[in-house]
């Protein structure tokens, strides 16, 4: 009993591993198969293969349309090649556009409107001349001249300041201070008269002087000093006598690079011929006038501005990388898209040349 139980149980583990033997070996074979297998028709023979892509049997189409795919695959990293040579040309140009702007800044003018001017420092120099008359008046009105080459009323401001030439540095030279016109609504203008005996000069004429602020001037402990360094800062100009000279002044502040500002006077003048209608004995007397007056209620300010805006070359680098990267991007699939291809043809050579033979 106990020895057929035992023989049961070899013959069923043999059949068992005889089983599995037999379902290894058909797997092979049907793998094999598998590999092997070429499509045949109804007769037995063999077919040729169809290319999935194409849909094509001819090998001289399959060729063809390889070629065509592996050109225009070659174009297309051309295309990268060249859209990679232009990021970078525009990479470089963003950069030396942003250079450029920092070394040359723009020039901004900005009018500042006031009801009021600080009161500016006119200097005279009238050397043998003497001041007759200094009179404020209004809305660009001046009376007919009572009494002219005779002593007159100065209702001006004035101070008379004796300094050193900053340009030769031993000559004494003799500066007439006025307070100049302040109230720009009112048209409020300045007119000065003076009178020189004979002189053996073939031209006359009375230099002055236009500066900031007159209050500056006062408050100086040292007011040569004041003058001297004005005169370095600022230019002279002229008025001739036997004409009335109308100076029209406008004020333009300029921010320097240190964060400084600096103050100049630009005038426009006009000169009329004055009427001498005095007696003979009298006309020796050569006489000079002059107005002044601001021409109008504006402070031109004048900076220098940077154009150059970080962040708008950063965001157009950016821009050109991430389009840079991009075309690398799809040059790589490219590449790997013919590497597939070509893989693919060396596979198949083998099994039309078999077809062939």
């Amino acid at each position: 009993m106990a020895g057929a139980m035992i023989r049961k149980e070899i013959s069923r583990s043999y059949q068992e591993l005889n089983d599995e033997t037999e379902r290894d070996t058909q797997s092979a074979e049907l793998q094999e198969d598998l590999d092997d297998l070429e499509p045949q028709d109804s007769n037995g023979s063999a077919l040729p293969v169809v290319d999935d892509e194409t849909g094509s049997n001819n090998p001289s189409m399959r060729f063809s349309k390889a070629c065509l795919k592996n050109v225009f695959s070659v174009f297309l990293i051309f295309i990268y090649l060249l859209l990679m040579a232009v990021a970078v040309f525009l990479a470089y140009q963003t950069i030396t556009d942003f250079r450029e702007k920092l070394k040359h800044p723009v020039m901004s003018v900005r009018y500042k409107k006031v009801d009021r001017f600080e009161a500016p420092g006119i200097a005279l120099y009238p050397g043998k001349a003497q001041l007759l008359s200094c009179k404020h008046h209004y809305h660009d009105h001046i009376p007919p001249l009572v009494n002219p080459g005779q002593l007159g009323e100065v209702q001006c401001l004035t101070d008379r300041i004796n300094y050193t030439d900053p340009y030769t540095n031993h000559t004494m030279k003799q500066a007439l201070i006025v307070k100049g016109p302040t109230d720009v609504r009112k048209r409020e203008l300045i007119f000065l008269q003076f009178h020189q005996n004979e002189t053996e000069q073939d031209f006359s004429a009375i230099g002055y002087l236009l500066f900031f602020s007159y209050q500056e001037f006062s408050d100086s402990p040292d007011k040569a000093q004041f003058m001297k360094d004005t005169e370095s800062s600022y230019s002279i100009w002229t008025f001739s006598g036997g004409f009335r000279t109308w100076v029209k002044m406008s004020l333009v502040k300029t921010s320097e690079k240190d964060g400084g500002e600096s103050v100049e006077f630009r005038q426009e003048s006009s000169v009329v011929k004055y009427s001498d209608q005095r007696p003979d004995s009298e006309k020796g007397n050569e006489l000079f006038f002059v107005v002044f007056e601001w021409r109008d209620p504006f402070i031109q300010e004048v900076r220098d501005i940077i154009t150059a805006n970080p962040w708008n070359t950063i965001a157009s680098l950016c821009g050109v990388f991430l389009a840079l990267f991009k075309a690398a991007d799809f040059a790589k699939l490219s590449v790997k898209w013919m590497i597939k291809i070509r893989k693919r043809h060396l596979k198949r050579n083998p099994r039309e040349m078999n077809q062939v033979t």
